[in-house]
This record gives structure tokens, C-alpha cells and sequence, in this order.
């Protein structure tokens, strides 16, 4: 649903969300700057750019890694594109599994107009992964790509073999709909300061983490992905809050959901407080919940060796 309130958003708040909102990566909270990278195969760096028709419109893509069975479609945060996923956490993924990134409708690179509501976008996904002659996937989705994970399995899930939801919560999650106000607080902020500020906590750790976080997704200057621009962003401000307004029939939704489910969350998420994740735990029928201490929105890029792991343990069960 759409509020018409959202309107009369600014072109300020929009490019606010945009630079808040292009999450990062970083190090493991608890021995910043030691994670266990080593002999890992750096597919996020090289794996090239591709494109495919969906309903008229290119979506770009990449392939990363090159393992055989079920792949792993990777849905992004609100204003995120390709190259805003954390490096730590697909390079992980994709040494025992082909792991899809991809820019959804208007996005980044690729065509076509972002629509302004979680179930288009889920269409759109769909539409993508059966273009590529897929019938059965997992996915993990961060933040609004959470939504959009959720929204999938309940319109189409026959598509979705297992899930992973980060930094999310149900249709109507509490304390969402206060995303203006935060995004705001971000005002006259660099890039780097919003993200400290909006998806990490205010200790000295996960400080530290966040700063290697948005280095390293920096890192690729080859073929890299473009920003999402004024149009894709303002839709998707326009879609999350919608996700955010209230919904009775949510949790009865939730218990439709047959497929196993793994929610990481990071206990001091302040976007999407941790409180939503426990209500999808609590919902789904077949889910397991991780919060992480000392995190914030982007509580699975702090804690990435751990959170590859039990990510790694779950998709191979």
C-alpha cells in the first residue's frame, strides 16, 4: 500500500536514504581486522557483468562461483546495488555455492522503472530467476531484500527451496515507519559517517568494523555497478514504508510458510529493531532465529565469519 503522505518526501530525503542505505561489509566484531579469509577464492572482484531480458527490460547480474545444485539469489538492501553487498559474506557463500547477485527492476544497472510496493518487487525477482531457467532456488535478502524474500515465498513458493532473512521483520514491523526521522538525522553526514551511524553500533568495535565495511565494498573498481539513481531510490523509500504500515493478517501469513527459514538480527538494530526478528521466529513454523550482541542494522557483515558459517550449515542441511 501506498501512504500519501510519502509524497511529499524530499529530493533530500531520497539521496539521505541512498547514502544511508548502501550497506557495507565488515570485520568480525569480536577480533576486528581477523577474519579467517584465507585461501579464499575472491569471486566478488572478477565476476563479470552480465544481462538478461526479463518482460523487456535487461537485468544485470553476476555469477559468482561455479558449484553445481540449488544457487543462492541474493535480494539487496534500499539503495543498494551489486557492488553494496558484502564481500566477507558472498566471496564465503560462494565457495561451496553458486551464489546470484542481481539488480532488480530500474535498478543500478539495470532497466526498466523500480516499482513502489514489496509484492512488485517480488514479481519482478521471480520473473528473473525464471528467466534464467531456474525453478527452484534459495534466497537471502537483507533489509528490504528481506521483505522482498518474504513477500516471494508467499506469492510464489514453489520457486524457494530455503530462506535467509537479515535485518528484517514482518509486514507491519515496529519501529519501521520511523525510518524518515533516522534518515533525516543523517543530514550533512558523508557516506561513511551515515553508515556508522545507521546500521552499526556506537562502540569502538563495531566503529572499527564498520570503517573496514565500507572499504572494502569499495574495492572493485573494474566493471563495477552503478549507484541507484533519484527514481529507483524514491520507490523504494515508497515500498519499504509501506511494508512498514500497519498489517493485521501478517502473522497468519507467516504461518503459511513451509520452508525452512534462518533470521540473523543484530540485537541493537535501531531501523528494524530486533523485536521483528523474534516475531518472525516465532511465527514461522519452520525457522531459526541468531541475534548478534553489540550490532546494529548490518549485524551479519560485523560477524561474517560466524554468520557464513551458520549461513553455510543451514543451506547444506
Amino acid at each position: 500500500m501506498k501512504d500519501n503522505t510519502l509524497l511529499g518526501l524530499t529530493k533530500q530525503l531520497i539521496a539521505l536514504a541512498l547514502l544511508v542505505l548502501t550497506i557495507a561489509s565488515c570485520k568480525k566484531d569480536n577480533e576486528p581486522g581477523k577474519g579467517t579469509t584465507a585461501a579464499i577464492i575472491d569471486y566478488h572482484q572478477t565476476a563479470p557483468t552480465k544481462f538478461i531480458d526479463v518482460a523487456g527490460s535487461a537485468y544485470a547480474y553476476r555469477v559468482l562461483g561455479d558449484k553445481d545444485g540449488i544457487p543462492l539469489v541474493m535480494l539487496s538492501a534500499l539503495g543498494g546495488s551489486m557492488d553494496d553487498w558484502d564481500p566477507a559474506i558472498t566471496n564465503g557463500l560462494a565457495q561451496k555455492y553458486k551464489v546470484i547477485i542481481f539488480d532488480n527492476q530500474g535498478v543500478g544497472l539495470s532497466k526498466g522503472t523500480t516499482p513502489d510496493n514489496i509484492t512488485a518487487m517480488a514479481n519482478d525477482a521471480a520473473n528473473f530467476i525464471k528467466a534464467l531457467g531456474y525453478t527452484k532456488v534459495n534466497v537471502m535478502g537483507f533489509s528490504m531484500g528481506s521483505f522482498i524474500s518474504q513477500q516471494l515465498v508467499l506469492d510464489h513458493p514453489t520457486l524457494v527451496n530455503k530462506i535467509i532473512l537479515t535485518g528484517t521483520g514482518p509486514k507491519g514491523s515496529e519501529g519501521l515507519s520511523n525510518l524518515p526521522n533516522l534518515l533525516a538525522a543523517a543530514a550533512g553526514l558523508s557516506p561513511e559517517e551515515s553508515l556508522l551511524r545507521f546500521a552499526f553500533t556506537s562502540s569502538a568495535k563495531s566503529i572499527e568494523a564498520g570503517k573496514e565495511s565500507y572499504a572494502r565494498t569499495q574495492k572493485r573498481t573494474v566493471d563495477r555497478d552503478l549507484p541507484v539513481n533519484a527514481q529507483s531510490g524514491g520507490a523504494q523509500l515508497t515500498a519499504v514504508l509501506g511494508w512498514a504500515q500497519p498489517y493485521p493478517n501478517a502473522f497468519n501469513e507467516l504461518k503459511t510458510i513451509t520452508q525452512p527459514v534462518l533470521i540473523a538480527q543484530g540485537q541493537e538494530d535501531i531501523p528494524v529493531p530486533v523485536i521483528n526478528a523474534t516475531n518472525l521466529y516465532k511465527n514461522i513454523p519452520n525457522a531459526s532465529l541468531i541475534t548478534y550482541p553489540d550490532a546494529g542494522h548490518a549485524a551479519v557483515f560485523q560477524y561474517h565469519d560466524e554468520f557464513v558459517q551458520a549461513a553455510t550449515n543451514f543451506l547444506s542441511k
